[in-house]
This record gives structure tokens, C-alpha cells and sequence, in this order.
């Protein structure tokens, strides 16, 4: 049982009882016990020490944009780390951000100093944070080929800053994925460009993801990682799912390589529906989907 008045002596930016459909993209998830839109590395620090203490869980979130709450919600703690912590500063060509930052902002300023590399990353639906502990990645970039270091706070509880090389980077992973580590801040390291000829390649980075992604519809971007060989959204395509639904969940018309919420669906639908993508693939093509989407919550 989470002590609330324990909690709520550590942060004064703690809400109990918050529906999680209105902080993941999917617009999908039940209540978490506690929600807490963090200022500091200080105030995440005296949280975690809090769950530990009391034997409480917690997690920690970005946009919940790659994010699929389960429909019994979450139990515990969510740490959110977002709009309190998103400050960024440019120094030549070296860029500083704290991780609440989202991609699709830092973008805007990263033009605002000429400063190239980052155009890839510019339509990406999530923090800084969320794009480095996955190293997110599109149009042939990945955050791995522009991150000088990181700062997190470790598994043992102090803070630390290590170079990308060190990250153990790689397709849609991180040594932060092995759990403990929360992400806080990083280095990018860019080079100058023209004004005009970034903002170009980002506008058309843009044109060409509305183009072909159901941007209208909540979704939590691709739900399955690229399949070795193969994209997973010609597989699903070409096993003829496309616009198949269950329930709420629609493989989407526009691309079918994301599962969309068409209205009202459930984490359940949504799950359902990856099963069914998964086994139907699987039983036409011999190709195992896994699935890019992270399953969170009480299940």
C-alpha cells in the first residue's frame, strides 16, 4: 500500500490517482497510483530513496510515446520526467539538454543555431530522455551517431556521465534498458550547416512522415522493430491486415506497420491485436515480429 503522506512530504508535485490516457500517446491506460512530474535530479534522488525505503515500485516515464499502459494501470510511483526538466543550452557546436525535453523542440532550437545532425530526430513523438534510453532513430540517423555523453543517475544511486561508447548503444537499445538507471541530461555533439538547408531537410523529413504515418490517430509509433531482413510493416501488409481490428485496435490503413487506437481501445485490444500480427506473420512468412512497444502496468 503506498504511504501518500510519506510521499507527498518528499514532492509537492505529486497527483494521486492519475488516469494514464492522458500522458501516452496511445491515449490508453489506467490509473497509476502516483504520478510526479519532476523539477530535478534532487527531487528524483529523494523520490527513489523514498520507494526504496517503503518498499514501493516505481518507473520512470518520458511523452509515453513508446508505451502501452496496461488497462489496470500502474502501481506505485510514475516518475515523469518532462516539461520541469527541459532546459538546453548551445555552445558553439556542442549541444547540452536535460532529457524532459522533447525531440520536436530541441529540433527547433538546434535550427535556430544552424547547427546539423539532429534533422532525423526533428518528428520523433518523444523526450530526449525516452529517445536515448531506446536510442531512437529514423530517415538513416540514430542518437548514437550524435551523442558525445550522458548523464544518469546509476543502479547504485549516484550520478554519473559516460561517453556514448560506453553505452552499450545499438539497434533500439541501451545499457539503460537493463533497468535502474534513470537518464537526465546528455551532450550532443553537431556541426555547423546552413540555416536554410536544414530547415529544408527537416521539412521534408516531415512531409515524407506525414506522407506515410497515421499521424491523426493515437498510436505509440511502429509497434514491431524491423525484423532482420525484412520491414515489418510490408510483412504485415503483405499477410493482408491491413485495417484489420479488434475492438478499439486497427492495424492502420495508412501504414500497417502501426497498430492505431481508431477509438476507445483498450491495452487489451491492443495486445490482442500484436498476438494476432505475430502469429499470422509468423504462419505465412516463418518471421518472428517483436514487438518495439513497451507493455507497462498491473497486468
Amino acid at each position: 500500500m503506498l504511504n501518500r503522506e510519506g510521499l507527498a512530504a518528499v514532492t509537492d508535485n505529486v497527483i494521486f490517482d492519475e488516469e494514464m490516457s492522458g500522458h501516452t500517446t496511445f491515449r490508453i491506460g489506467g490509473r497509476a497510483d502516483a504520478f510526479v512530474n519532476v523539477k530535478s535530479a534532487e527531487e528524483i534522488e529523494r523520490i527513489i530513496s523514498f520507494c526504496k525505503d517503503s518498499d514501493t515500485p516505481y518507473m520512470i516515464m518520458g511523452n509515453g510515446s513508446n508505451m502501452l499502459v496496461s488497462d489496470k494501470g500502474i502501481r506505485g510511483v510514475v516518475i515523469h520526467i518532462g516539461s520541469g526538466m527541459s532546459d538546453c543550452r548551445i555552445n558553439g557546436a556542442e549541444v547540452y539538454a536535460e532529457t524532459g525535453i522533447l525531440m520536436s523542440s530541441l529540433a527547433k532550437k538546434i535550427l535556430e543555431k544552424s547547427l546539423a545532425g539532429f534533422e532525423f530526430a526533428g518528428g520523433i513523438p518523444g523526450t530526449l530522455g525516452g529517445g536515448i534510453y531506446m536510442n531512437a532513430g529514423a530517415y538513416g540517423g540514430e542518437l548514437k551517431d550524435i551523442i558525445e555523453n550522458v548523464t544518469f543517475i546509476a543502479p547504485d544511486g549516484t550520478i554519473r556521465t559516460e561517453a556514448s561508447d560506453k553505452l552499450d548503444f545499438g539497434y533500439r537499445q541501451s545499457i539503460f534498458m537493463r533497468g535502474g538507471y534513470v537518464i537526465l541530461s546528455c551532450v550532443l555533439k553537431l556541426k555547423k550547416g546552413s540555416y536554410d538547408d536544414i530547415k529544408a531537410k527537416m521539412a521534408e523529413l516531415n512531409t515524407r512522415r506525414s506522407d506515410k504515418q497515421p499521424l491523426s490517430q493515437p498510436s505509440a509509433g511502429s509497434t514491431f522493430k524491423r525484423a532482420e531482413g525484412y520491414f515489418a510493416g510490408k510483412l504485415i501488409q503483405d499477410a493482408g491486415l491491413m485495417g484489420y481490428s479488434l475492438g478499439g485496435a486497427m492495424v492502420s490503413n495508412k501504414h500497417a506497420g502501426f497498430v492505431v487506437n481508431k477509438g476507445g481501445a483498450t491495452a487489451k485490444d491492443v495486445l490482442d491485436l500484436i498476438k494476432h500480427i505475430q502469429k499470422t506473420v509468423y504462419d505465412k512468412f516463418g518471421v518472428k515480429l517483436e514487438p518495439e512497444v513497451r507493455l507497462i502496468g498491473e497486468q
